[in-house]
């Protein structure tokens, strides 16, 4: 069976749902990240132009949200935006559940979709499979759930 049998029949996450799935988690991670900086920093944390202000700062803005999507990568197979959109992250060879290595490929492959301009994720929109960058790296694809 070749790879247009198989995809028969899937639905691919778009850009513009990957996208509303995007913004949701971002508005999540500000909601949870702000209020904590704020406490911490005080109001010159958003006032000045240090991409690290110190070790909580690196931990609260790079190392939790990581972890936190990686873990609900590794779970539930999508974050909070993916699973309010009804979309899933699954193995592009098998369409089962990829692995963790995967996973953790896929997270630390976002940078090379942002370089240069985003395009990486902007290839969604013109993608047959609807695979970023960061996708095609870990051998992953964003489906609707219940559709494949």
């Amino acid at each position: 069976m070749d790879r247009d049998e198989r995809d028969e029949g899937i639905q691919y996450g778009g850009f513009w749902i990957r996208f509303v799935a995007t913004l949701i988690d971002s508005i999540l991670l500000i909601l949870i990240s702000y209020p904590l900086l704020l406490m911490l920093y005080g109001k010159d944390y958003f006032a000045t132009g240090t991409i690290i202000k110190g070790p909580a700062d690196f931990l609260i803005s790079w190392v939790l949200p990581a972890v936190a999507i990686i873990v609900f990568w590794s779970y539930r197979s999508a974050t909070p935006g993916k699973m309010i959109c009804s979309l899933e992250i699954v193995d592009a060879k098998t369409g089962g559940k990829p692995s963790t290595g995967q996973f953790i490929g896929r997270y630390f492959a976002y940078f090379v979709s942002t370089i240069p301009f985003c395009i990486g994720f902007l290839w969604v929109a013109f993608d047959r499979r609807k695979q970023s960058w960061h996708d095609k790296l870990a051998g992953t694809v964003v489906v609707r759930k219940n559709k494949r």
